[in-house]
């Protein structure tokens, strides 16, 4: 593709706009590029200019909220046309652009920079440069385990440096296999970091061999593959993304699946996964591994899988009724209840009169419930039970510190990020866990001077955001896929093989007015 532009540099910015890693692959872009996109961002992270380690824990590798405000391109000024010619060897006056595409993951910003002359536009697939940054995340997390933050990047900068030397070649994504980047860059270990702290090397990291999947048509198998026990496990994994009422009902939902795979497979077997109902799902895309044309064709999965974790393929559940004019999800199976008011209240909790002190108070109500839309595993026994149930409360900025109690679980504040984490953990129908507390409110405030308003919107940057909930339900899912069977061809042995179904929260928000 001799006529398409490659990015030029990539940076890591760490959860304080720290700029962790920086490297160049054709020509130097300045860190100004930085500078500006982390002053757009932090405009909504918090409501002040960066983040705070609390903060960052609190959130963990949920974006929200620090990407609700900006683009995931952003069009900025190359810098480096005003340095007599910078490194473009461009005339300065020739005004170019530099796009630059961000992904956050792990509370780290990745940053990709590319540049064009003026009137050229963008000359990249713009999809490429992005899905390249979750890779490199992805790889990242392979590498230093889940997640993948910014104490996991320091202590492991050599080998960070080294993926990238591997996966990119002037610009362009080169080697993004997990199977052929473990031949050529070792995981970490600990021996091998004392090895690399003794001798100052890097021999340690760098295997001197080639890897065996580059010159096969199966870059994503090793060759020789052995395992004593052989097994595979399959993950399909459904994930709600919604907007609800504070009273409960729901506003807009979509539903995204994955088949999340673990393979410890010897040998190069053949595998051909088929649906209960293959109609159920939309907009496919797949691993490489995967014979597409297989698909098209029979709506079969035939695929020689890598080996170890992978995403086999991802979906989109399609929309109930005739013509898909019904949303996937109608009743959900956890509801949160908010009673968030500011105004001025007297010792009883009661709004009163303009003597009385300006304050906030907070109610939230979590409940689960059994009569959902979601479809069950014939395999699920027992009442519902739904996991690692977390709800996240942002506080708009007029609010000075909190005072909040729960009736279940632990409740976290961080009053420089001005963000709550109450994590409930596991919930039963019969559990009616409760969040109470107070606010206290930055003096001088523009509410002092309402005098009793009932919510936050007195100030243009004071509404109450949204809350954000995470939970998961084993052996359920929205549209009721299923796995009807999974040969394996190619191979001697009977390998065991484990199906579940997993519904989780995907961006669930619960809005507050």
């Amino acid at each position: 593709l001799p006529h398409l532009q490659q990015f030029q540099s990539l940076f890591i910015l760490s959860p304080t706009g720290e700029v962790l890693i920086e490297r160049h692959f054709r020509g130097v872009t300045s860190r100004t590029v930085c500078d500006i996109f982390w002053s757009r961002a932090s405009e909504s992270l918090n409501h002040h200019g960066g983040v705070s380690t609390a903060s960052t824990a609190i959130m963990g590798s949920n974006p929200f909220p620090l990407y609700d405000s900006i683009n995931p391109i952003m069009e900025l000024p190359d810098v480096n046309d005003h340095d007599g010619g910078g490194t473009n060897g461009r005339d300065p006056s020739s005004g170019g652009t530099i796009y630059l595409f961000s992904a956050l993951r792990d509370g780290l910003s990745y940053l990709a920079a590319c540049t064009s002359p003026i009137g050229n536009g963008l000359e990249i697939p713009p999809l490429l440069i992005i899905e390249f940054l979750h890779r490199i995340a992805d790889t990242f997390v392979l590498y230093f385990g889940d997640p993948a933050d910014e104490s996991a990047v320091k202590d492991n900068f050599s080998t960070a440096y080294q993926l990238l030397e591997e996966m990119v070649d002037y610009g362009w994504p080169l080697t993004t296999e997990p199977n052929a980047l473990t031949d050529l860059i070792r995981p970490p270990t600990v021996m091998a970091k004392i090895h690399q702290a003794m001798t100052g090397g890097s021999s340690g990291i760098v295997s001197e061999a080639l890897p065996t999947g580059t010159v096969s048509n199966m870059p994503w198998r090793k060759a020789g593959v052995q395992h004593n026990h052989n097994e595979i496990y399959i993950d399909i994994v459904e994930e709600i993304d919604a907007i609800v009422s504070g009273d409960g009902s729901l506003l807009t939902s979509d539903v995204m699946g994955s088949i999340q795979a673990q393979s410890n497979l010897s040998g190069v077997p053949d595998l051909i996964l088929t649906f209960n109902d293959a109609s159920l799902i939309d907009d496919c895309s797949f691993h490489p591994c995967v014979r597409y044309s297989r698909f098209e064709r029979d709506k079969v999965v035939s695929f020689v899988p890598p080996d170890g974790p992978f995403e086999l393929m991802r979906y989109r559940v399609q929309m109930s009724g005739a013509g898909g004019s019904h949303l996937p999800i109608g009743n959900m199976p956890i509801q949160v209840i908010p009673r968030i008011s500011y105004g001025r209240f007297g010792l009883d909790g009661d709004k009163v009169g303009s003597n009385s002190d300006i304050g906030g108070r907070i109610s939230l109500t979590v409940t689960a419930r059994s009569i959902s839309s979601l479809i069950y595993s014939a395999s699920r026994k027992g009442p519902l039970v739904i996991e690692d149930v977390a709800v996240v409360i942002p506080f708009p900025k007029f609010v000075k510190t909190a005072n909040l109690n729960v009736t279940l679980g632990q409740v976290i504040y961080d009053e420089a990020g001005k963000i709550a984490k109450w994590v409930i953990g596991k919930l039963d129908e019969k559990q009616r866990p409760q969040l109470n507390g107070t606010m206290i409110l930055e003096d001088g405030s523009e509410l002092g001077s309402s005098k009793g308003q009932s919510t936050a919107a007195s100030s243009s940057d004071g509404e109450q955001p949204p809350l954000l909930v995470t939970w998961k339900i084993l052996l359920a899912s929205v549209s009721g896929l299923n796995v009807n069977g999974l040969s394996v061809t190619g191979e001697h042995y009977k390998p065991y093989k484990g199906v579940r179904n997993i519904t989780k929260s995907g961006t669930f928000q619960i809005r507050c007015h």
